[in-house]
C-alpha cells in the first residue's frame, strides 16, 4: 500500500493520562469511565476518540464516493458509537454503531452510498470481520 499520510500520537499514563499529536494539533487528557473501574474525570477515552475517528471518516468516504458518481448529498452526518466490553475468549473487544444521514438522498439511494462508503472507509474496512459493526442509513428527500 502506498501510504499518503500517517497520523502520529503518543499516550502517557494509560487511561487516565494524555495524549498528543507528534505536531501538537491535537491535545488531550484521559479519563477512564466508571463502567471500566475510572474515575469519569474530564478527560475524553479511547472510546469517544474512535468513534469520533470513525464517524469524520467516514463521513469523507461517503463525500469521495458520492463526488466519484456526480451525486449531491448535501451535509452529510455520521454518528458513531464505539462500545468495548469483554468478549468470550476473556480479552476485551470493540462493537460500532454509525448513524448516517444523507439529507440530499432518498432512502434507497442513500443505503446504495452508505453501502458503497463501508467499502470505502479505512476505519470501516480496519474493523470488517473483527467488530460487530451495525450500519443505519438515512435518507432525508
Amino acid at each position: 500500500m502506498k501510504v499518503l499520510y500517517s497520523g502520529e500520537a503518543t499516550a502517557t499514563g494509560a487511561r487516565h493520562g494524555s495524549a498528543e499529536s507528534e505536531d501538537g494539533r491535537l491535545k488531550v487528557d484521559l479519563s477512564a469511565p466508571t463502567a471500566l473501574g475510572g474515575h469519569d474525570g474530564p478527560g475524553t477515552n479511547p472510546e469517544q476518540l474512535f468513534a469520533a475517528a470513525w464517524a469524520s471518516c467516514f463521513g469523507g468516504a461517503l463525500e469521495y464516493v458520492a463526488q466519484q458518481k456526480g451525486v449531491e448529498t448535501g451535509e452529510v452526518v455520521v454518528q458513531a458509537k464505539v462500545g468495548v466490553g469483554p468478549t468470550e475468549k476473556g480479552a476485551f473487544g470493540l462493537v460500532g454503531h454509525l448513524v448516517v444521514t444523507v439529507p440530499g438522498l432518498d432512502q434507497a439511494a442513500a443505503e446504495q452510498l452508505v453501502a458503497e462508503a463501508d467499502l470505502a472507509c479505512p476505519y470501516s474496512n480496519a474493523v470488517r470481520g473483527n467488530v460487530e459493526v451495525t450500519l443505519v442509513s438515512k435518507g432525508l428527500r
